[in-house]
């Protein structure tokens, strides 16, 4: 029996087991750059260390070992190790000439382990898949966010390489093409293209895999696709399977495995990480963890065939092919024969669906501002057409650049592009209307999902009928074919229905269409021209739409509506009248879609009695003089511009809906009116507060938890809010009415004692308030005697702890500590940026008899707070909290880091060839101030991937302008940034100022000692820092900062350098006024701003130092982005972060620095800086230094570091607890 027919047969009887991964086992090898070099490359310009694919060459031993080892553990398919084998990827290694060698060596070194295993063994099969990968670039999405049509790579380019990668791995034996972890399915849809190419070109069939990765808890690709969109998009070839991997561990992937099970014809796989990585980037979920949720997913008959991916081992593999046996396969469940299309969000067009609108307004033939803009090159605004369009109710868009001035693949292609920039418009399918194939094919290579080719007939003949078609599928989009054939457009109802025929039996019989993909236009032609043979056109088009339903299966019908009534144009009063009576009686024959404007369509119930009485008699030519009285009618009557004069419908809708509106939409411009209005009508404030008012906020709490809406949309709505109950407050007032007011459930938050930042705790705040909750915010610094006793006042229900330095854990221990001692044991929620669920669960829920929950950012807060208080969940949820840290502290105990001495690692130290290098003399030394700094030029340096992320909006910048989930909403947040920076420069709302210092100094062991002067004999101080003490492998050192500067007995000069730097002296002052206005959204935008100011700050002093101050990088010439990616020389490490993980460290920087006599700041007793909006750091100016972690440190250096700042080892390790390796 032929191989393939074998594991087609295998996968209907078991679920067969896939391998894992390929570069977690590669990195227990610890390769070095001679391994990937080897003897071929020795000379290789570029470093190769990294190229795993290289290894097929170079280490095929190792390759061959982790086979072996994958195979052994009962894997029935092994993955060659070709994923990034593509000219594509290679081209980042300078290696583009050796794709061919790399594909063939790891398809025949698979090939060669895998037969000997089933030669052993032949009643177990192995199989070999050839790995292909996403590559490093995305056809579907801009690098650059000023270009958002431009495209790193193109569909052609990807389809080159991916045939050269899979003729290649073909050659070499597999038995499986495995296109996997497909973040973009334009890219995916390339592959398949190519491979579809090459089997027919080959005269061969093999098995085809697919495998997406799933970027968010949403369910959506990177590209914004959701997982049921994506499917669409893909079946058009015949899978072997459909799957998911990558991202997420098992427990993450199994709801969309379960998703993808119900809504896929294919064989299903999944092959998940090894859990989620932890804060370092490595996995810890082990195998029998991992093994226990996999065996959900075979209980349940979800999949057909399992593996592992990041952090997986032959140990996960091992488990999971035991599993696998005592399991049934999933059984492929039957598919409903319906049309599906998609954009980023799938159409399904079922018996039951609505009349489909496909907007025609971006045809040049069909809009002349679209025509005019797309003719200009102006194609960021000819977007607002498409996207007036979708607005008005199109659930397609009909795209023609069809006219003789315009370059039409070039105008479909770019305007595709940035329709996919713009993910309002992007959800929705395209149709892709040319009469040149050369454009269809254009806008078929820029399009993800699953679109519409309008159109193909069958004018030129059968043969090339066929050709397109067969060219159509291939790109994997639906069809819509004209009535035309060689002898002319089909005019009789009995000529329509013959060439439908026609046309439906050749593309489903010789092509291979599936007949749910054929959409057929009868052609809808004008009525009312004063011709005879014209007026029969609109009832002929619906004869044929009923004889269509009844003998061609599956098949749909649309049409082009406007032409109807093009001889009525500039009569838009009878022009609509016409679409819509036409639309009324083609839609009950059993029309499906149809491109239409839908904001120029006509209720049909609404038309005037008169006026729709001539109409249908035109319609359906009922009079020979229809068209006659029809006119004289119409000119009687006042025509209405419906299109023009849009009113706000929401306005009329009643107020307590206005209201709900108005606080979703967070637009304030009738809130008062509104209100006003409401409390008229419910005669009570209170009314108004816990009616319309908790009803809108509720529902804006449910469209934030579900992913719908996002934090800036939320302020917006808390603010809107405010304004609201500010209206009501003199009935308040007046009426005395507070103590009538359903009780609402009170969370005191505060940020602990030592800490001043904030910004996530005030965010957390406004999200619950949304949710109803009453919210008691204690601010700042709050020590844990005033959060007892205002938790004890206000009889709370949760209380929040937030803070953002390492000092702040302990004093959260201490806080629950003095909540338990004075009887308290309401639930506490614990966040900011340095907590974490694994801290929580070892240091601070053992303390406490009540439950303690980690909250990992505001998305998550309403629903934690909603279960903790829910009388039906409350009980479960405390208990699943208490066993999942049980668990975790288990598991840690079980796993810490191995460290050595602390004088094993200082021998181990970095060593550096001081005589090879001179240090570079500072042209100024000392201490220098900073004031009147322009902010404008510190706007240049925002790092706005973390402005982003300040609002819970995570993605890299630029990337998340133009990212299809959160791209618009980032697009109005950075603008109203913008906006906010235009009113601080011109305003002057914030002063930056800092300081900064050069010193001469020397390294003594872990010590960095600073000078005086430049006679190097009086030490001003001493600056300890402390050491990695972890294990590391042979070549690898154990370093400290220190190592970095030149040591006092080298003989060398070298020197050191700090800085402070603020810009948030007046943000307090400013925040308080913006709450007090109840502007809470602006409050927290100046708090964000001002923090990325200071980051900028530091950015742009670094440069300075850099180039000018220090002047050791004079002639560096770096972009903004490279500074943010850290490619200059030297470091700023700062106190508290990894490096230097000791926050004493800003009190030394600030005693060495004169502050705050030379700059506004100050610390704490925690030493947090204050303002918030403030950065403090060290300069280290030498080439070899690097940012690295110290990591955990043992008691020995402990007590070694205590003696060297004078110190108890208690009071030494209370700023710095989570490194310390009991912690």
């Amino acid at each position: 029996m032929e191989k393939t027919t074998v594991f087609r047969e295998l996968l209907k009887s078991r679920v067969l087991v896939l391998d894992g991964a390929m570069g977690t086992m590669i990195q227990r090898y610890r390769l070095k750059e001679e391994d990937f070099r080897g003897d071929i490359l020795k000379n290789h310009p570029v470093n190769l260390k990294g190229d795993n694919d290289l290894l097929n060459l170079t280490r095929p031993d190792v390759i061959g070992q982790i086979h072996r080892a994958y195979l052994e553990a009962g894997a029935d398919i092994i993955e060659t190790n070709t994923f990034n084998s593509t000219r594509i990827s290679q081209s980042d290694y300078g290696l583009e000439q050796m794709v061919y060698e790399l594909n063939l060596a790891g398809a025949r070194l698979a090939r060669s382990i895998a037969d000997e295993f089933s030669n052993a063994n032949p009643q177990k099969p192995r199989f070999v898949a050839g790995s292909i990968g996403p590559t490093n670039r995305t056809a579907s999405m801009s690098p650059d966010v000023e270009r958002p049509g431009y495209r790193a790579v193109t569909f052609d380019q990807l389809v080159n390489s991916y045939t050269e990668q899979a003729e290649t791995l073909i050659d070499g034996g597999v038995d499986i093409l495995l296109i996997e972890t497909i973040f973009d399915t334009l890219n995916a849809k390339a592959a398949l293209f190519a491979i579809s190419e090459i089997l027919e070109r080959r005269g061969i069939d093999i098995p085809v895999m697919v495998s997406a990765t799933i970027a968010d808890n949403g369910g959506r690709l990177l590209t914004g696709q959701t997982l049921e969109a994506f499917v669409c998009s893909v079946s058009h070839f015949p899978l072997l399977s459909i799957g998911l991997n990558c991202a997420f561990g098992a427990e993450q992937m199994y709801p969309f495995v379960e998703e993808l099970s119900a809504i896929t014809p294919f064989f299903v796989s999944a092959h998940p990480n090894a859990g989620l990585p932890n804060q370092f980037g490595e996995y810890d979920q082990s195998a029998q963890e991992m093994a226990e949720i996999v065996e959900q997913m075979l209980a349940n008959g979800l999949v057909n065939i399992v593996g592992g991916c990041c952090g997986t081992t032959p140990k996960h593999i091992e488990l999971v092919a035991n599993l696998a046996q005592r399991y049934k396969p999933r059984i492929i469940p039957e598919i409903p024969r319906h049309t599906r299309l998609s954009g980023l969000e799938l159409l399904e067009i079922r018996p039951e669906s609505n009349f489909i609108n496909i907007g025609e307004r971006t045809n040049v033939a069909g809009s002349k501002k679209f025509a005019r803009l797309i003719a200009e090159g102006k194609y960021a605004e000819a977007l607002s057409v498409a996207r007036e369009q979708v607005e008005g109710g199109a659930q397609a868009i009909d795209i023609c650049m069809d006219d003789a001035l315009i370059d039409a693949p070039r105008a479909m292609t770019e305007f595709l592009n940035l329709i996919a920039s713009e993910p309002d418009v992007a959800r929705i399918p395209v149709m892709i209307d040319s009469s040149r194939f050369d454009v269809i094919e254009a806008g078929l290579k820029c399009t993800q999902g699953k679109s519409l080719v309008n159109s193909i007939s069958l004018k030129e003949g059968e043969t090339e009928f066929a050709r397109r078609a067969k060219v159509i599928k291939r790109y994997g989009a639906a069809v819509v074919v004209m009535l035309f054939d060689e002898s002319g457009q089909a005019v009789t109802t009995e000529h329509r229905c013959r060439v439908a025929e026609r046309s439906y039996r050749i593309l489903t019989e010789k092509v291979g269409f599936s007949p749910e993909d054929i959409i057929i236009d009868p052609n809808i032609l004008a009525i009312g021209t004063g011709m005879v043979e014209h007026s029969t056109q609109a009832v002929s088009f619906i004869e044929t739409i009923k004889w269509i339903k009844q003998n061609l299966p599956y098949a749909k019908v649309s049409g082009g509506v406007s032409n109807l009534s093009f001889s009525f144009r500039g009569n838009n009063l009878v022009r609509e009248a016409i679409h819509s009576v036409f639309l009324y009686h083609a839609i009950q024959a059993g029309m499906d879609m149809g491109i239409v404007n839908p904001s120029l369509l006509m209720v049909y119930t609404d038309i005037e009695p008169n006026l729709l009485k001539l109409t249908e008699d035109l319609v359906l030519n009922r009079r020979r003089d229809a068209t006659e009285r029809l006119l004289a009618y119409a000119s009687k009557l006042e025509e209405t511009d419906l299109q023009h004069h849009k009113t706000d419908d929401w306005r009329l809708l009643p107020v307590e809906q206005r209201l709900k509106h108005s606080l979703i939409k967070g637009t304030d411009e009738f809130i008062r009116v509104d209100v006003e209005e409401a409390y008229n009508k419910l005669k009570s404030p209170i009314s108004v507060i816990e009616g319309p008012l908790m009803d809108g906020m509720r529902e804006v709490g449910n469209l934030f938890g579900t992913g719908r809406m996002f934090l800036p949309q939320v302020v917006k709505s808390a603010r809107v809010m405010k304004q609201a109950v500010k209206v009501l407050e003199p009935y308040l007032e007046a009426q005395a009415m507070d103590s009538h007011r359903t009780e609402q459930k009170k969370i005191v938050l505060a940020t602990v004692k030592g800490d001043v930042h904030d910004i996530g705790k005030n965010i957390v705040g406004v999200v619950l308030a949304c949710n109803g909750y009453s919210i008691i915010d204690l601010g700042v610094m709050v020590p844990a005697e005033r959060i007892v006793d205002e938790v004890k006042a206000s009889k709370a229900d949760i209380v929040g702890l937030s803070g953002l330095i390492t000092p702040s854990l302990d004093e959260m221990v201490h806080v629950v500590k003095e909540l338990k001692r004075n009887g308290i044991n309401i639930p506490v929620l614990i966040g900011g940026a340095t907590t974490s669920e694994l801290h929580t669960a070892l240091k601070i829920a053992p303390e406490y008899s009540g439950a303690v929950v980690h909250v990992r950012d505001a998305s998550q807060a309403s629903g934690i707070v909603a279960s903790l208080l829910s009388t039906d969940k409350s009980a479960s949820t405390i208990n699943a909290y208490q066993k999942r840290y049980q668990q975790q502290r288990e598991s840690y105990s079980g796993s810490k880091t191995v460290l050595v001495p602390i004088e094993q690692a200082r021998k181990n130290s970095l060593k550096l060839n001081w005589d090879s290098y001179k240090p570079v003399r500072p042209k100024q030394i000392g201490i220098n101030t900073l004031s009147n700094i322009d902010l404008n030029e510190l706007i240049h340096y925002i790092d706005w991937t973390f402005f982003f992320r300040a609002w819970g909006l995570k993605g890299r910048y630029p990337d998340i302008l133009t990212d299809p989930v959160h791209g618009s909403e980032a697009q109005k947040l950075k603008a109203e940034a913008l906006a906010m920076l235009k009113q601080i420069s011109e305003q002057k709302l914030l002063t930056p100022e800092g300081v900064y210092g050069i010193f001469p100094a020397a390294s003594s062991g872990d010590d960095v000692i600073v000078y005086t002067d430049e006679t190097r004999t009086s030490p001003l101080t001493h600056l300890p820092f402390l050491r990695n003490q972890e294990q590391k492998p042979e070549g690898e050192p154990n370093m400290c900062l220190s190592d970095f500067i030149a040591p006092a007995n080298s003989g060398i000069n070298d020197w050191i350098g700090c800085f402070a730097v603020t810009t948030g002296s007046t943000t307090s002052t400013l925040i308080e006024e913006y709450r007090k206005n109840g502007n809470d959204f602006a409050a927290i935008m100046i708090q964000i701003l001002a923090d990325r100011l200071a980051e900028a700050f530091a950015e742009w002093l670094h440069l300075k130092i850099r180039k000018d101050f220090w002047g050791y990088s004079p002639n560096e010439s770096l972009t903004v982005e490279q500074l943010l990616q850290e490619k200059y020389v030297g470091i700023r490490p700062a106190p508290g972060y990894p490096a230097c993980p000791d926050h004493r460290g800003k009190q030394w920087i600030f005693q060495l620095l004169d502050i705050p006599r030379n700059a506004s700041i100050s610390l704490t007793e925690n030493m947090a800086m204050n303002p918030l909006a403030s950065v403090a750091g060290f300069y280290f100016a030498s080439s070899a230094s690097k940012y690295f972690s110290v990591g955990k440190i043992d008691n020995d250096q402990l007590a070694d570091y205590a003696k060297r700042i004078g110190v108890s080892t208690t009071e030494a390790a209370r700023l710095f607890p989570t490194f310390l390796a009991n912690q």
